[in-house]
C-alpha cells in the first residue's frame, strides 16, 4: 500500500526506527557519504555563484546521467559512467562557454544532444526499472565502502587543487577582464574549475539524483549569499548550510523510506528562505538614518 503524506508526517517522529536504522553499516555509509559531499558542495558552491554558473552545474549534473546510462548499458560501475560523463560535460561547458554571452547557448547545446543520447542508452539498457529511476532521484544507500572511497578520495583531491588556486580563481570569477590583464590563466582556470565541478557534480547525482543536484550545489552558497559579502565567510556559512541539508535529508528520510532527495531539498529551501528574510532585514536596517 502506497505511504499517504499523514504515513510519512507521522514516520517522521519515529526516532526509534531512524535510531536502529543508524546502526546499521550501510546507513552509517550513506550518512558519511552525504557529509563529505555536504563539505565538497559547500567549499565550491560560492564559486559556481560567483562566476554565474549555476545553469552549467544543472548541465553538467543532467550529462551525468549520459555517461551513467551508457555505463549501465555496458554492464559496468554506473558511479564511474556518472563522473566521465559529468567531467566530460563540465570540460566542453568551461572550453566551449568561456565567454558569459555564449555561455548559455553552448549548455543548451550540448545539454539537448546529451539528454537525447540518456534516452537512448535507457532504452536500450537493462529493464531495471530501479537502477534506472535511482539514476533521477539519487540512491545514497548504496553507496558502499568502494563508493565511499572514492568519494573520499576525490573529495581530497578537489580540496586541495580548489585551496591552491583558490585566490586567482576568485579574482578571475569576480573580475575576469582585470585578472586576464593582470596575467592570470583565465581560460586554464575556467578548464580546472569545470573538471571539479564536474567531479562533484557526479558524486551530488549520487546522494540527490540528477535532476536535483542544484539543491545542494548551489541553494546553500546562494543561502550564504544573503547573508554575508565576505568570501571566507560565504564558504564557512556554505558548507554548514550543505551539511545540514545532506545529512539532515538522510537521517529524516530513514524511517518514512521517503528518497533522500526529497528531505535535502526541502531543508536546503528552508535554509535559504530563512537566510533570505535575514539578509533582507540586515540590509533594511543599514539603510534606515540614524537620528542626529
Amino acid at each position: 500500500m502506497n505511504n499517504t503524506l499523514s504515513d510519512i508526517f507521522s514516520k517522521l517522529l519515529d526516532f526509534h526506527t531512524t535510531a536502529d536504522l543508524l546502526s546499521y553499516d550501510f546507513v552509517q555509509q550513506a550518512v558519511l557519504a552525504a557529509a563529505l559531499l555536504g563539505l565538497l558542495a559547500g567549499a565550491i558552491g560560492p564559486l559556481i555563484v560567483s562566476r554565474q554558473m549555476s545553469f552549467a552545474v544543472h548541465g553538467t549534473s543532467e550529462l551525468s546521467l549520459t555517461g551513467a546510462s551508457a555505463a549501465l548499458l555496458a554492464g559496468i560501475g554506473v558511479g564511474a559512467g556518472a563522473i566521465i560523463g559529468s567531467v566530460v560535460a563540465a570540460v566542453l561547458f568551461g572550453v566551449l562557454g568561456s565567454r558569459a554571452r555564449e555561455r548559455d547557448s553552448v549548455i543548451a547545446v550540448v545539454l539537448s544532444f546529451g539528454l537525447g543520447l540518456s534516452v537512448l542508452f535507457l532504452w536500450l539498457g537493462p529493464t531495471r526499472a530501479g537502477s534506472k529511476f535511482s539514476l533521477l532521484t539519487g540512491q545514497v544507500v548504496s553507496v558502499g565502502n568502494t563508493g565511499l572511497t572514492l568519494l573520499s578520495i576525490c573529495t581530497a583531491g578537489v580540496l586541495v587543487v580548489l585551496a591552491f588556486i583558490y585566490r586567482p580563481l576568485l579574482f578571475a570569477s569576480t573580475d575576469p577582464e582585470v585578472a586576464m590583464a593582470r596575467g592570470v590563466p583565465v581560460r586554464a582556470l575556467s578548464v580546472v574549475f569545470a573538471v571539479l565541478l564536474g567531479v562533484t557534480a557526479a558524486f551530488g547525482v549520487q546522494i540527490v539524483g540528477a535532476l536535483l543536484v542544484l539543491s545542494l550545489l548551489i541553494t546553500p552558497a546562494a543561502a550564504a549569499a544573503q547573508l554575508t559579502a565576505s568570501p571566507l565567510r560565504a564558504a564557512v556559512l556554505s558548507i554548514v548550510f550543505a551539511e545540514i541539508s545532506a545529512v539532515g535529508g538522510i537521517v529524516l528520510s530513514l524511517a518514512p523510506g521517503v528518497p533522500v532527495s526529497t528531505f535535502v531539498t526541502t531543508i536546503s529551501f528552508a535554509i535559504y528562505l530563512i537566510a533570505r528574510v535575514i539578509g533582507t532585514r540586515t540590509r533594511t536596517r543599514r539603510r534606515i538614518p540614524v537620528p542626529a
